[in-house]
């Protein structure tokens, strides 16, 4: 299944991959519908129970996640009578995304942490690399280049 895209020129506002994502995956209970499934929760009940979303709320993310190519419905291996969620292609690369949404949460948003990403026999400590070069990224060093014709790094040129 291929993801709906979001044609650049069409977006109100600066047009941004960021402002893109987030009308996918930006709803109150779209990421943590899909941290569910990451951690292996298939079943409506499951999700709907960890997320705490009413359930009416919940389906129609779910529907959005589906129809935008992020998730896929079929059958449970033990219950093939009843669908489950699935993590498509796009929905596997949110995993970075989500990790770090959830290293910052626990920087800045909670008391103390209430889970930890284990990597093998230790806490996983991520790093950026560069595809193309291999060395570390430091953020200092990346710089924005505007692509779409017509705006600037400080916003539209007419």
């Amino acid at each position: 299944m291929t993801t709906k895209r979001i044609d650049p020129h069409e977006m109100t506002g600066r047009p941004c991959s960021i402002a893109a994502s987030l009308q996918v995956v930006g709803d109150r209970w779209a990421l943590v519908a899909v941290r569910e499934v990451m951690l292996g929760n298939h079943r409506f009940r499951q999700i709907a129970r960890n997320t705490g979303a009413p359930t009416d709320r919940l389906s129609a993310r779910l529907k959005d996640l589906v129809a935008a190519g992020v998730l896929t419905r079929h059958p449970l291996p033990d219950d093939p009578r009843h669908d489950g969620y699935y993590l498509t292609d796009a929905g596997r690369d949110l995993v970075g995304v989500v990790r770090e949404l959830l290293r910052w949460g626990d920087r800045w948003a909670v008391a103390s942490p209430p889970m930890r990403m284990r990597h093998h026999d230790h806490e996983l400590v991520p790093r950026t690399v560069c595809e193309s070069c291999g060395e570390n990224v430091d953020p200092r060093d990346v710089h924005p280049e505007v692509t779409v014709t017509g705006w600037t790094l400080t916003g539209p040129t007419d």
